[in-house]
């Protein structure tokens, strides 16, 4: 069955069934929508906000807004959801950090906002990996610090597409469909934009080519 006929399928499932179809679309599809959290969540959250109560309520607010896609689905369902779920995400970054800024009386950097920049911290924090040492934490952070201007540096449509197939795993298709733009754009964006990774990273941290 190709994907389309999936899709379609979906949709009358969801059409006919109401919420248990829903229940059970959700579930198919929470590992990849956590992997987009995961991916997202910004680090300074660690340990306060788990993935799975981003995706509990991005739940209630996908089931309150379901016949709206129902009436006019312009696409899948889990391109649907995951950007439900990135709104829901969105939100709890902008009310977290509402709270830091005014207990501490002072600015916070954005790094979880709508703005391109927040994928860059993403990818960034990805690259550079995990570290146990004070040594190399240090290392880590130059590195991630350098990584994400790179970043900053490129295309945003290309690092948005990056991210999107590299690191959510999404298809080309889903891709084009999350970014709005057609497939064989999408197609050649992230062949240019993995190229330009790959120069970033022999720029930025050589001794791990």
């Amino acid at each position: 069955m190709n994907s389309t006929n999936s899709d379609s399928d979906e949709l009358a499932l969801l059409r006919q069934a109401g919420s248990s179809a829903l229940a059970d679309l959700f579930t198919k599809y929470q590992q990849r929508l956590e992997r987009m959290v995961s991916f997202r969540l910004d680090q300074r959250l660690s340990g306060r906000v788990d993935p799975s109560d981003v995706l509990q309520e991005a739940y209630v607010e996908i089931s309150r807004r379901i016949n709206e896609f129902l009436g006019d689905p312009k696409t899948t369902f889990f391109v649907w959801a995951r950007q439900i779920t990135w709104q829901t995400l969105l939100t709890i970054h902008r009310l977290n950090f509402e709270v830091q800024k005014r207990d501490a009386g002072r600015e916070l950097p954005l790094h979880w906002s709508a703005h391109s920049g927040a994928t860059s911290v993403s990818l960034a924090s990805k690259l550079v990996g995990d570290t146990t040492s004070p040594s190399q934490a240090l290392l880590k952070t130059e590195r991630a610090t350098l990584l994400r201007q790179a970043l900053d540096a490129m295309d945003p449509i290309d690092r948005e597409v990056l991210a999107l197939r590299h690191f959510e795993h999404l298809s080309n298709n889903e891709v084009a469909q999350v970014l709005g733009i057609q497939k064989k754009a999408a197609s050649n964006r992230y062949i240019r934009a993995l190229e330009r990774l790959r120069v970033i990273m022999i720029e930025v941290m050589p001794d791990d080519q």
